[in-house]
């Protein structure tokens, strides 16, 4: 499991040229599900996502998590993370779990976040989407789950 997780001020998700998710403050979170990925990886990556300390203190330091500062998530499934570009120039997916076992795991890491008390808008899996943000900082971090561990 692999995600893009950028600190946002705003980020809105259109399909066919509409509004179907959208955050004000808080977190975009692009993730892609590997073959072999299972719940273990949905809950570390749940834990990690939480708990990440990526929102200004009072001293302006980057010291504190979405619980202490009402943020959201905006999760989007992306199995482009998975591509392998060691031969030639055209990505290979075959890394990217299968639509059903990701959609699972997807909505698993959903609904563990929202048990963390982390409100979540979610795209829609298997759609063409339209992902708008504001990156503030810029605050862009990538993180991997291999077998329930954060890479």
């Amino acid at each position: 499991m692999r995600a893009v997780i950028q600190r946002v001020s705003s980020a809105e998700v259109r399909i066919a040229e509409s509004v179907v998710a959208e955050i004000e403050a808080g977190l975009v979170v692009l993730l892609g599900v590997a073959v072999g990925d299972g719940e273990a990886e949905a809950a570390a990556m749940a834990g990690k996502i939480a708990g990440l300390r990526v929102f200004a203190d009072d001293a302006g330091r980057m010291n504190l998590d979405l619980a202490e500062t009402g943020g959201s998530v905006l999760l989007v499934s992306q199995f482009t993370l998975l591509a392998d570009l060691r031969k030639g120039r055209r990505p290979s997916f075959v890394a990217a779990a299968d639509p059903e076992d990701a959609t699972l795991l997807i909505d698993l890491v959903a609904t563990l976040l929202r048990e963390r008390g982390v409100a979540v808008a979610e795209g829609e899996f298997g759609t063409h989407m339209e992902v708008e943000l504001l990156n503030d900082g810029p605050v862009t971090i990538v993180i991997d789950a291999i077998d329930g561990s954060i890479q």
